[in-house]
């Protein structure tokens, strides 16, 4: 739970009331489409939402950073392309707060994905802005809407960014959507390999790149990260099974030895894969899911995408995006869903 010290709370209320002064000011609109009144120069963010750590590096903005989360400090290749991350304060487990510790962060802007968060932190007098997604059109407004609290350039790199997205599902449909039914195979997507039915559904961005790059989704209707049986699994008997996190290798032996999953097809024709995953997991609430539509598409129908090299995509995308120069190997080691050696 988070909660502010009654004392802590009276000296945050003063000091933001001493520094924010509204004649200095600018409006921006939250995922919900409310306007918040933010500084005009925004030079220190916490960005207490996982995901959206990505975005901020993606536009720029990540020497604004005065907190982060205790996620991001578990991805290698966020700090192997940014390394200052590792001193930016973890403020947030993802479910509670250290609320002095933010404080004491002095942030301009927190940035956060929970309404019940958001609230919380308001009381303290601080700026929040509320960002999330579980669609491609919800990722391009939270890119646009993260551009829009940093300012500078990062306004531009979203509309490039969006851009590029919209270019790489355009590309992926075009050569998917007159594959017949038949030839479409059924994918099952596991959210993460320390719990082997937890699942990625239709109902979900998961289940849309499935689509888009010419599959068809197991267990059409169920929604994001759905614990079904192990019936349901084997009565789907998907075709291609991709595991997601950073665990998907373990997960994969286990599938491979586990007497349950024997029966399945994907299982009997080693279709196992570990989904790619970089500075984030390309799966889910990702900017490199303008990367995972390419890779689905390939991995579904290589002989449609023999002219897109992923790892060539994905050393492009670090380069543009991140200022990054990521060797071949690296770019192999994301797709592979491996750490950095």
């Amino acid at each position: 739970m988070f909660r502010f010290p009654a004392k802590t709370l009276a000296a945050a209320l003063l000091g933001a009331a001493l520094l924010f002064n509204p004649a200095d000011a600018r409006s921006v609109r939250d995922i919900k489409g409310n306007a918040v009144e933010i500084p005009d120069q925004v030079n220190r963010i916490a960005d207490l939402w996982p995901a959206n750590n990505q975005v901020v590096l993606l536009l720029g903005g990540a020497d604004k950073l005065v907190g982060t989360v205790e996620a991001i400090h578990k991805r290698p290749w966020f700090a192997k392309v940014y390394p200052r991350i590792k001193k930016v304060p973890a403020l947030s487990n993802g479910s509670s707060v250290q609320s002095e510790s933010l404080l004491a962060a002095r942030p301009d802007v927190v940035l956060l994905s929970q309404p019940s968060m958001q609230q919380q932190v308001k009381q303290a007098g601080l700026k929040t802005v509320l960002v999330n997604f579980q669609t491609y059109d919800g990722l391009k407004k939270t890119v646009s809407i993260t551009a829009d609290v940093i300012g500078g350039k990062a306004p531009q790199i979203a509309k490039q960014y969006n851009a590029e997205l919209d270019a790489n599902i355009r590309l992926v449909s075009e050569r998917t959507k007159a594959i017949p039914t038949a030839q479409k195979p059924l994918v099952l997507h596991i959210s993460d390999g320390s719990n082997l039915r937890k699942i990625d559904g239709g109902r979900s961005i998961v289940g849309d790149w499935i689509r888009i790059a010419g599959g068809r989704t197991a267990l059409p209707d169920t929604a994001n990260l759905a614990e079904v049986p192990m019936e349901e699994i084997v009565k789907a008997n998907p075709d291609i099974v991709i595991i997601g996190g950073r665990n998907a290798a373990q997960a994969i032996a286990k599938i491979r030895k586990d007497p349950s999953w024997q029966s399945i097809k994907a299982v009997k024709n080693n279709r196992l894969h570990a989904n790619p995953g970089g500075t984030f997991g390309w799966d889910r609430y990702s900017a490199e899911g303008a990367l995972q539509v390419l890779w689905a598409g390939k991995l579904f129908h290589p002989e449609r995408f023999r002219d897109v090299d992923i790892a060539a995509k994905t050393q492009a995308f670090y380069k543009k995006y991140y200022r990054y120069d990521l060797s071949k190997s690296d770019a192999q080691r994301i797709i592979q869903g491996l750490d950095p050696q």
